[in-house]
């Protein structure tokens, strides 16, 4: 993970149209409190999933190349299998900047998606949780900001 993740994912929540990718159909699952969260704030979030036509009352797309007009921004919430696959459609649907998620566990971090977007010219903000980069966030997620931070800063230096 690079060492300015965090920074990149706040740039990221600078632009208000997101996508986010990946949201499951449990109503209770932690993609969906990311929705709710984003869409409190005033983002515009489109959700990308070939298992929902609605997402709490919006339409949601099975794929990305299907929304209209593109996401400045597509937020992963996808395993990293499906993260390779889902940059390939980013690519094709014109979205530029991509935030690959990673709270507890792997996340969609995939290292062949990461040099992929990077070979193809889209810019990645890898492990980072939202609710680490939102500003005014719960002081759990503003730890797991700080001590993300300093591990990354380690592992650059080492």
């Amino acid at each position: 993970m690079p060492v300015n993740a965090v920074d990149k994912a706040r740039e990221f929540l600078a632009l208000k149209r997101i996508a986010l990718v990946g949201i499951s159909r449990n109503e209770k699952d932690f993609s969906r409190s990311i929705y709710r969260e984003l869409v409190r704030r005033g983002y515009d979030v489109v959700g990308v999933s070939p298992a929902l036509k609605e997402l709490e009352g919006r339409p949601c797309h099975a794929r990305i190349q299907d929304v209209q007009p593109p996401p400045e921004v597509a937020l992963l919430l996808t395993s990293p299998e499906r993260t390779e696959l889902v940059v390939r459609d980013c690519l094709e649907a014109g979205v530029r900047r991509v935030w690959m998620h990673r709270g507890v566990g792997p996340g969609a971090v995939s290292p062949k998606a990461v040099a992929f977007c990077a070979a193809n010219g889209i810019e990645v903000a890898a492990g980072v949780c939202p609710f680490m980069a939102l500003p005014g966030g719960a002081w759990p997620h503003r730890l797991h900001a700080f001590f993300r931070h300093r591990a990354l800063r380690s592992e650059a230096r080492a």
